[in-house]
């Protein structure tokens, strides 16, 4: 399926897209890109990298607990593939690869970092929100 939309030559922000009613469109190429990185094990990747800087498979698979093998893999080749990580393989026995963030990757992790923590202060209120009774219904 052909996008519509051409890559900008000038960095638009997405308040911007969202205002213009662009990445609300099923065409817009930024939409793949937020999917990897605000998924549930997106988010949490990128805060293990920021942190650790860089990591092995294994180690990510014992900090982001309860994701399983195969998630973490396809979660760090979007990220790759978006241009936020890079896997360095090591030509030894048994094999060694680490991952570390790029500088694009160090941005949005930061970002999404902060996200993170905004909804950690917040958690009290937010938990409140869900048993208020307007609220625990799940209508809109």
């Amino acid at each position: 399926m052909k996008s519509n939309f051409e890559l900008p030559i000038e960095t638009v922000p997405l308040s911007e897209l969202v205002r213009r009613g662009e990445l609300l469109s099923a065409d817009c190429p930024s939409r793949e890109v937020l999917k990897h990185v605000t998924s549930r094990w997106g988010v949490l990747v990128l805060m293990v990298l920021l942190d650790e800087k860089t990591c092995r498979f294994s180690d990510l698979r014992r900090k982001v607990d309860g994701v399983s093998e195969k998630m973490l893999a396809q979660t760090l080749q979007w990220l790759a593939a978006d241009g936020f990580v890079v896997r360095t393989s090591y030509d030894v026995v048994p094999p060694h690869v680490d991952y570390r963030l790029t500088p694009l990757g160090d941005e949005v992790a930061r970002q999404v970092s902060s996200l993170a923590d905004w909804i950690e202060v917040n958690l009290s209120r937010i938990l409140s929100a869900r048993t208020e009774p307007a609220n625990a219904s799940g209508h809109v």
